[in-house]
């Protein structure tokens, strides 16, 4: 009979697939392995073996759009607390289908009165998500669709499971920075891809990463929320605060269709194909 110890530790991250395509498989595997190091999880196999193994898994599935979800675990063992017992990490993968339609909607947040993990624990991917489910739960018992989580220093964190990022009145794209908080691999690429909209002055005149203030956020002109799940959504509203006319943002739009054609068509480094 195979047991698993309650104090099994693990971590997982998710890419999507796009056209047949793996996005930012790289840079997705490459967190895993580092929350692995921080949770102290030994690697089954090499970074080589585990990417071929994620792409002949979504080869074998046949899915050309949807995601791929992974974990790594300490393993089989006993119910005692440490994973002393677990001999063997193991590593899991599912890939998921979605055909459904990309909804870009706007949303409504909530400040989360939800505790935010440690910067320690924060900034690892792990499957201890208690505190980003009750935050999601709260938002959506508030008739929002995310909580925003502020640090220790009051300073604008994260959501439960994506970045968020503000426009200024100045046309300054402003994001929290990852040293508290989970290093969003589409955060980081959205931040890439935003120096076009720089280049042409129109929408945006300086990109900025540091500590962001809650007056400064409800201030901006545009809120939205970046990661492998919303990609780049607008919010709308935050608590009483209403940004802009109350619509999506011009510059979340932009960076929104940035993203979506870097997933259809962006060069080798962040589009796996997959050998179907």
């Amino acid at each position: 009979m195979i047991t698993w110890s309650t104090g099994d530790t693990g971590v997982f991250d998710t890419a999507a697939i796009m056209d047949g395509h793996l996005y930012e498989l790289d840079q997705h595997l490459d967190r895993i392995i580092k929350s692995a190091s921080m949770a102290k999880i030994k690697l089954p196999y090499d970074r080589q073996s585990l990417r071929r193994i994620l792409v002949q898994t979504v080869s074998a599935s046949k899915c050309r759009k949807g995601s791929l979800r992974y974990w790594l675990s300490a393993g089989v063992g006993d119910f005692l607390l440490s994973p002393s017992g677990c001999h063997q990490s193991a590593f899991y993968a599912i890939v998921i289908q979605d055909e459904s339609p990309f909804v870009s909607k706007g949303v409504k947040s909530v400040t989360s009165s939800i505790p935010i993990k440690p910067p320690q624990f924060a900034a690892v991917k792990s499957v201890n998500y208690l505190p980003n489910v009750l935050a999601k739960m709260e938002a959506e018992e508030n008739d929002a669709y995310v909580g925003i989580w502020l640090d220790g220093d009051g300073f604008i964190a994260e959501g439960p499971n994506m970045n968020v990022a503000f426009v200024t009145k100045e046309k300054e794209l402003l994001m929290p920075q990852f040293d508290k908080i989970l290093s969003g691999c589409t955060a980081k690429r959205v931040l890439t891809l935003a120096e076009a909209l720089v280049g042409d002055g129109k929408l945006l005149r300086a990109i900025r990463q540091g500590n962001v203030t809650v007056e400064e956020g409800k201030k901006a002109e545009e809120m939205m929320l970046i990661g492998s799940g919303v990609l780049v959504r607008s919010v709308v509203q935050w608590d009483e605060q209403v940004f802009g006319n109350g619509n999506e943002g011009p510059v979340t739009q932009a960076l929104l269709d940035l993203i979506l054609e870097d997933m259809k068509s962006g060069p080798p480094t962040v589009r796996i194909p997959v050998p179907y």
